[in-house]
């Protein structure tokens, strides 16, 4: 997940927020592996970490059908169950139009969250993300990583951190690393060329590398995803992040879809 770098107050606090920054990038990097499980995902506390819980492990979910188990998050209803097998060759033209609008409405256990895409920006990611909201592929998926104070991942049918869509898109990095900033989208990925469909949501701002593709920002719902970033956490048997970062209480996206506008 990614770092935020707060003022420090010494010497030693900004060395830590450094450290913290860097091992939360590489942790973005290897998550989204889009079926690659060559390592597993990694992260790091923000300066105020979760406290650890004391769930065993064996409880903690790893997988969907784990999440599926334990109680949905905010007294919602069990969705359908993604399709985990399911692969695209490539995403369709979804023709969004970069003068207009184009909002990506994630409807969770938890309450609506609306994205306002950056065609401009970043069209070919944008355009996968519409493609795959299109196809339902977002359907019944779990919000399946909380960092309290840095981000909210998803867009995983597997909920392990390892799924994907069956392709890849073309880097669209932002060219100023200042735009990690609270209520920010962006891609995780595994490296460079290996985006696919898990995303992020900054719940601060945040100092990371330029090499994340932005595909937006929260205009709806901001609240929604603070309420998903308190959820109880525990930590699961295949994590490696230093804190807790798996909901004990499931938020799903129930459904995405796409909105456009002139």
């Amino acid at each position: 997940m990614d770092g935020v770098d707060y003022a420090a107050t010494s010497v030693a606090s900004r060395s830590v927020s450094r450290i913290a920054v860097l091992v939360v990038a590489l942790g973005l990097l290897a998550a989204a592996c889009g079926g690659t499980s060559s390592a597993v995902p990694s992260t790091a506390p923000s300066t105020t970490p979760s406290t650890p819980s004391t769930v065993p492990l064996k409880v903690v979910p790893a997988d969907i059908d784990e999440f599926r188990a334990q109680p949905v998050a905010c007294g919602g209803d069990l969705p359908p169950r993604p399709d985990t097998d399911r692969a695209f060759d490539a995403p369709r033209d979804m023709g969004l139009d970069p003068s207009g609008t184009t909002r990506l409405v994630l409807r969770t256990s938890c309450g609506d969250v609306t994205v306002e895409l950056d065609v401009a920006e970043a069209p070919a990611t944008t355009n996968a993300l519409a493609f795959l909201a299109d196809e339902g592929f977002f359907d019944g998926t779990v919000l399946h990583r909380v960092i309290p104070g840095f981000v909210v991942q998803g867009g995983d049918p597997t909920a392990s951190g390892y799924g994907g869509p069956g392709f890849t898109v073309p880097d669209e990095f932002p060219t100023d690393s200042g735009v990690y900033r609270r209520g920010v989208v962006a891609m995780a990925n595994a490296g460079p060329g290996t985006t696919g469909s898990q995303f992020f949501i900054l719940l601060d701002d945040a100092s990371l590398p330029p090499t994340f593709t932005v595909v937006g920002r929260v205009v709806e719902g901001m609240d929604v995803v603070d309420t998903i970033a308190g959820l109880p956490l525990g930590r699961s048997r295949i994590s490696q992040d230093p804190v807790a970062s798996t909901p004990l209480e499931t938020p799903f996206v129930e459904a995405a879809s796409v909105e456009q506008s002139p």
